[in-house]
């Protein structure tokens, strides 16, 4: 490997006959240790066993000589025990491409591999070990717990021989891991209490567990044994963090086939057993970008695969959240704010230009990434967008030696409130090249020059409009409370390309929106997340699902669930065809589910058939070219890589920002000028602004910033701020929705304040000037 050369022993040329693990480039952002040579099996096994014979040291003498000494040479930042000098690629199909399955080898080379160990017998039971404790506890004897504990963790073997419920049962499956997970935790809840010497000699055990020679594919017991030990409560400690790290690469780097099986028993936990190895892997990322000293950890450039590592074992617990039948944890939970504070715009050009290749970015695995650093990325994203096509605008104009107006780099609406959507369409439509450009909005016959309030103004009102009943292009569902695309079907989309369009420019301009889709909608929206080349290809074909009609028509929904569980004979009972009605103008119209759909009887045997096809003729086949359009208008302002990045939910966020309002969090946050916290006016203020219901602050806060929603980052990202104007007491509050500005007089009593404010919010729409 690399031109080195080492006198083999016959088990070392065995190894070497294994494929190997090639050479990566260094990860986006980390740099690479120096090459090392790879000491022979010999020399690396009679140096444990010395260190192993010295004993008796403190926790991190054992730690450092075992693993600083031993491990520099071979599991030190850019080696690993399988003759690998980089972390295996992150991208799965890359490392597929580089290791070998063990289906796939010669035979000469399938030959050397041993049979599995035959697992020796264990019969301590839970109830036993926990009278084991309570007695070590009471007397300080602890040699049989200490006994128990070093011989558990000294192998994969007796991993599997203490903690598997039957020591030599197959357990293949996805299913059942075959642990005993009350015996495991018993075994972890209790370790944190052991004397020190335990708690090292546990620490050991897994040095030499981790360092067992590669023998080819791990088995199933191997994976049993990583399962185990990833739940160690001991990786909350720094100390512990190089062994962690090693743990953690050993799992990063087992293939596909392992990862499935791992994921699917890693579901099988409680929440609580979940979230704690989850909140470890998410302080040992942030403490490895930012440790607390120094010196607390191994250089960054030797050890640049810790990252990758523990961030790869995460994506396995996201992986098991997401097909957990209900969510185990938030994913918002899974979000390390920590990567808030690094250079992720750098992250992102990382991902655009290498993908999911060898080349490691956060961004491969966004559910680490907190919507407020996809708000930031997309935001300066739009931004990158804005300028580029302001640049050629301008250069356009200059080389054609005309005249350069300043009008030329911004999307210009200007409309008639009496005719706010004609002209709306009219403007977007006719301005098509321009979407891209930073948004500037003028309402005829008024004098307020937009700096930012009069566009959020502008979208409120155009919200409000289009999604009227009584307009007809969405639905609303009384029961679900959410609006649903219409449908009528007609000649011209155009409409709903509008929708989308304003959906995308909300997006792109970082204005959040009234709007009340489904989840499901968004979902759409993503599907695909870029829109694809070909123009005739399908959109928004999102898989549907029974609980996906459920957040839209719940009452609808609740009867094909009793259709599906029906016990009695459903042919007769229900007497259904393979058909949907609709309502179109008046006229009831029927749709086949299935070519001849309408002599085919929903039967026992075909009700799942019928009720999938109903559902998917609802949500995607009746509404195909309404949702379309809505696709690529949206598509049209917010075609960006970073929109792969998001989920459904975080789309939702972006579009409509946050509906709850925290009034204590906009009062913490809150500025002040020509007025202090502790003016009777501004304590009046807050005292009337707290007491509002919901409706009224609601008011508020479109009187003061334009908008009635809040930003994805929470009221803090309003910088709403107070002024004092010195004008007599008989004015109302003015507000300058462009800079989110409240300017009040100072009124002396709290009714007086009380008055004017309510007044003022209640009817803030307009300039009112002709």
């Amino acid at each position: 490997m690399d031109g080195e050369h080492f006198a083999l022993s016959g088990v070392e040329r065995e190894r070497e006959r294994l494929p190997p693990i090639y050479n990566s480039s260094a990860p986006a952002g980390f740099g690479r240790g120096a090459k090392q040579p790879f000491p022979s099996l010999g020399s690396f096994i009679s140096t444990l066993s010395h260190r192993r014979e010295a004993g008796g040291r403190g926790f991190a003498g054992a730690m450092t000589g075992t693993l600083s000494g031993t491990l520099s040479g071979t599991l030190s930042g850019t080696q690993c025990l399988r003759h690998g000098r980089e972390l295996p690629p992150i991208c799965s199909d890359v490392r597929q491409k580089q290791r070998l399955s063990i289906d796939t080898l010669p035979p000469e080379v399938k030959a050397p591999f041993p049979p599995e160990a035959i697992i020796p017998l264990r019969t301590k039971t839970t109830k036993e070990f926990q009278e084991d404790m309570e007695r070590a506890v009471q007397s300080g004897d602890w040699r049989e717990v200490r006994e128990f504990y070093l011989t558990t963790f000294d192998s994969f073997i007796e991993i599997n021989a203490a903690f598997k419920r039957e020591a030599n049962g197959s357990f293949n499956t996805i299913d059942d891991s075959g642990v005993n997970a009350k015996f495991v935790n018993a075994v972890y809840d209790a370790l944190l209490g052991t004397p020190q010497d335990i708690q090292k000699s546990v620490l050991k055990g897994i040095i030499n567990s981790l360092l067992r020679e590669w023998k080819g594919p791990r088995t199933k017991d191997d994976l049993r044994a990583y399962f185990v030990l990833v739940q160690n409560p001991q990786y909350s400690s720094t100390s512990t963090y190089v062994i962690y790290a090693h743990l953690l690469r050993q799992i990063a780097a087992l293939s596909e086939a392992d990862h499935h099986f791992l994921v699917h028993w890693l579901k099988k936990l409680s929440a609580r057993r979940f979230r704690q190895p989850v909140e470890r892997l998410l302080q040992f990322i942030s403490t490895r970008l930012f440790p607390a000293e120094p010196d607390e950890l191994p250089p960054l450039a030797k050890c640049s695969w810790w990252i990758p590592s523990a961030t790869k074992v995460l994506g396995l617990f996201n992986a098991a959240n997401s097909v957990s039948s209900a969510p185990i944890m938030p994913f918002t939970d899974f979000y390390n704010i920590t990567l808030e504070h690094i250079d992720f715009m750098e992250e992102y050009r990382t991902w655009q230009n290498y993908g999911n290749s060898n080349r490691f970015s956060f961004c491969q695995f966004p559910f680490i990434l907190s919507t407020v650093v996809k708000k930031a990325i997309i935001q300066k994203d739009s931004e990158q967008q804005m300028i580029s096509q302001a640049r050629q605008s301008l250069v356009s104009k200059v080389s054609r030696r005309q005249r350069v107006d300043m009008n030329l780099l911004f999307l210009n609406i200007k409309v008639r409130r009496a005719q706010l959507l004609s002209d709306s369409l009219d403007e977007l439509t006719r301005k098509r090249c321009d979407l891209k450009k930073k948004l500037r909005v003028t309402f005829v016959g008024e004098a307020g020059l937009d700096m930012g309030g009069l566009t959020k103004e502008w979208f409120l009102l155009l919200v409000r409009q289009i999604f009227h009943t009584d307009y007809g292009m969405f639905t609303y569902m009384k029961d679900s409370r959410c609006h649903w695309f219409s449908s009528w079907k007609c000649d011209n989309y155009s409409e709903f390309q509008l929708v989308g369009t304003l959906m995308g420019l909300a997006v792109y301009n970082s204005i959040a929106l009234d709007i009340h889709f489904p989840l499901y909608c968004y979902r759409k929206l993503l599907t695909p997340p870029t829109v694809p080349c070909d123009q005739n290809a399908l959109v928004g074909m999102a898989t549907a699902t029974l609980d996906d009609l459920q957040q839209i028509m719940p009452e609808l929904a609740r009867g094909l669930g009793e259709l599906l569980s029906y016990e009695g004979n459903v042919e007769e009972d229900f007497y259904l065809m393979f058909q949907v009605f609709q309502e179109e103008m008046a006229v009831v119209k029927s749709h086949n589910l299935k070519p001849g759909g309408d002599k085919i009887p929903v039967t026992r045997q075909n009700r799942k058939e019928y009720v999938q096809l109903y559902v998917d003729f609802l949500l995607n086949k009746s509404i195909g070219k309404q949702f379309g359009a809505f696709y690529h208008g949206f598509h049209s302002v917010c075609a960006s890589d970073a929109l792969m990045l998001l989920r459904p939910e975080e789309v939702e966020m972006l579009v409509c920002g946050i509906p709850e309002l925290d009034m204590s969090a906009l009062q913490k946050a809150a500025q002040y000028e020509g007025y202090g916290k502790t003016d009777a006016t501004v304590r009046c203020f807050w005292d009337v602004v707290l007491a509002f219901p919901p409706e009224l602050q609601k008011k508020l806060l479109h009187f003061a910033t334009g908008s009635d929603r809040v930003p994805v980052g929470g009221m803090a990202d309003l910088n709403f701020k107070i002024s004092k104007i010195d004008v007599s007491t008989d004015w109302l509050p003015i507000s300058h929705t462009c800079f989110n500005q409240i300017c009040l007089p100072p009124y002396r009593t709290r009714k007086e304040l009380k008055q004017k404010l309510t007044i003022a919010i209640s009817n803030a729409e307009g300039f009112g000037l002709e």
